[in-house]
């Protein structure tokens, strides 16, 4: 049996009137004979405010409890979501990522995903239930609750399209074909940033490695690392609108019509920060001690460039 993992974004679940239509889509999925695990982000701009609450209480809130608070926003929605689906007639029942099985490592705000346990979907699905899971959040080998920072939910839902994939036991026939489909407020990608470029056009399909070039500088349909699991477990991705039944566009491996496009699209990041450094010696071992402390603070560098001998810039 085919089975669609559906990744519904905060805009798409941000008020009773959307998370209704996230379950009809839900349902049609079910209805059309597939197994269908629905991953959801907090609803609108939830998680901000629960940031800006921890704020009022702590300047510097511990990580820990950070991941505490943040993970509930999720948790909201996957009930609201069930609940939803039982009211259109539909079987769904509702996990956090801690109770679906999701370890991950113990950086909080920042966690990633080490293994999956599909157990507890796999029983779920082949009672027909729509499996309802919170996006964005797992927990340590100590249980203690973690998210996954930015883009933590389309992670979630594309590792667990993979591990449903490559898990042996998730059906007797051998692993079932595997869609993976995410829902945001906008019907695919473009070639650029249609809000500020009128003329861009939607692509039917664009290839992992441009998806990721385009992610990585900015492009924020997706996350980087949601796009590195598809990419290393093949798993197809489309990125559809939830508020049309539109053709989205497909995520794939790069076929041989895409080597005859040299551009196809571009992206503009806002939010990067460039470094200079100016006077550095020349001696072995400089560059690796600059860039361990920066590793260490958990800041991800994306360009370096050296300007003669003693000049370095990076930005992140």
């Amino acid at each position: 049996m085919q089975l669609v993992v559906q990744k519904f974004g905060g805009t798409s679940v941000a008020n009773p009137q959307r998370i209704m239509e996230a379950a009809r889509k839900a349902i049609k999925a079910r209805n059309a004979g597939k197994q269908v695990l629905v991953v959801v982000s907090a609803r609108g701009d939830k998680t901000d405010e629960l940031i800006e609450l921890a704020q009022q209480i702590n300047d510097n809130p511990p990580p820990r409890e950070m991941d505490m608070l943040l993970a509930t926003g999720e948790q909201e929605s996957i009930a609201l979501l069930a609940m939803a689906v039982h009211t259109l007639g539909g079987e769904a029942v509702s996990f956090t990522g801690p109770q679906i099985g999701i370890v991950t490592d113990s950086t909080h705000g920042k966690a990633r995903i080490k293994a999956i346990n599909t157990e507890r979907m796999r029983k779920a699905l082949s009672e027909g239930q729509i499996v309802i899971v919170a996006g964005f959040q797992g927990h340590d080998n100590e249980a203690n609750i973690t998210t996954l920072g930015r883009g933590g939910s389309d992670t979630t839902a594309v590792a667990l399209a993979a591990v449903m994939k490559h898990d042996p036991g998730t059906t007797s026939d051998g692993p079932p074909e595997i869609g993976c489909e995410i829902y945001t407020d906008v019907d695919g990608i473009y070639t650029t940033d249609p809000r500020i470029v009128p003329d861009a056009r939607k692509l039917e399909a664009i290839s992992y490695d441009e998806m990721l070039e385009l992610a990585s500088a900015g492009a924020g349909v997706m996350h980087s690392r949601s796009i590195e699991f598809a990419k290393k477990f093949d798993v197809p991705v489309q990125v559809r609108s939830s508020f049309s039944d539109v053709e989205g566009t497909w995520i794939v491996p790069e076929a041989s019509w895409m080597q005859n496009v040299p551009v196809c699209g571009c992206a503009l990041m806002k939010d990067e920060a460039r470094v200079a450094i100016l006077g550095v010696p020349d001696t072995p071992g400089v560059s690796h001690r600059l860039f361990e402390t920066v590793a260490a603070r958990n800041i991800v560098v994306d360009m370096i460039a050296q300007n003669g001998v003693k000049s370095w810039s990076f930005s992140a």
